[in-house]
């Protein structure tokens, strides 16, 4: 019978298998690492990050759009105070407006307030005279007037006819122009005194007679 060898392990062998083994297992663990890392990287690199600005440091993006909304404030600002200086620009000219209208109104008011001064003479009665036959549209001069006057009473506001036959009639001729009362009281023209013997009063209402019966005062050169 053939004779069997036995192989013998001793501590030494098995020390000198752990440590091979041991090797070959960071072997792999490097090359395991190694491509873990090549990978990382890799996916690392297909990734589009974006920029993160660091605290207090705005990126360029934050930057645009401030300064658009600045932009935006600008133009803002800038139309409401051209509005507002057209309002200040309107309402100035209403008030100018206003101004005018009512200094206007107030020289109408005095205008109209004010009467006209003439002199209390003979010369200021025949002028005032006209100044209201003017207003009635009764006609008249000034030299027919004072011509008729001169003959009739020789300008005395005062002087009464008592001999003709009005006098005999109980009614005398009376004023610058020798008006009866019924004539007076018939013609007289509304806005002077209702007094015979008032110049002006006695004036307009022979002139607004003698236009009725003569179209004219300057159209009578005697007793009418």
């Amino acid at each position: 019978m053939p004779r069997i060898s036995t192989l013998r392990i001793t501590r030494s062998h098995k020390i000198a298998t752990a440590v091979l083994v041991a090797a070959g297992s960071v072997s792999a663990i490097a090359a395991t690492g190694g491509t873990s890392e090549a990978q990382t990287t890799a996916a690392r690199s297909s990734i589009s990050v974006e920029p993160v600005a660091a605290a207090g440091i705005p990126t360029a993006k934050d930057a645009a759009a401030k300064k658009a909304a600045q932009e935006t404030a600008a133009k803002e600002a800038a139309a409401k105070k051209a509005v507002a200086a057209r309002k200040a620009t309107a309402e100035k000219d209403a008030a100018e407006e206003r101004s005018e209208k009512q200094a206007a109104n107030r020289s109408t008011e005095r205008k109209a307030v004010t009467p006209k001064k003439f002199a209390n003479n003979l010369d200021g009665w025949i002028r005032e005279s006209l100044d209201i036959m003017k207003k009635k549209n009764i006609p008249g001069s000034y030299e027919g007037l004072h011509r008729n006057i001169m003959r009739e009473s020789s300008g005395n506001p005062n002087a009464v006819n008592d001999w003709d036959i009005n006098a005999q009639n109980g009614i005398p001729s009376k004023g610058l122009l020798q008006v009866i009362q019924p004539t007076f009281d018939a013609y007289h023209v509304k806005g002077t005194p209702k007094k015979l013997t008032d110049p002006v009063a006695n004036i307009t209402a022979a002139a607004n007679y003698a236009a009725d019966r003569y179209g004219s005062i300057d159209n009578v050169d005697s007793a009418y």
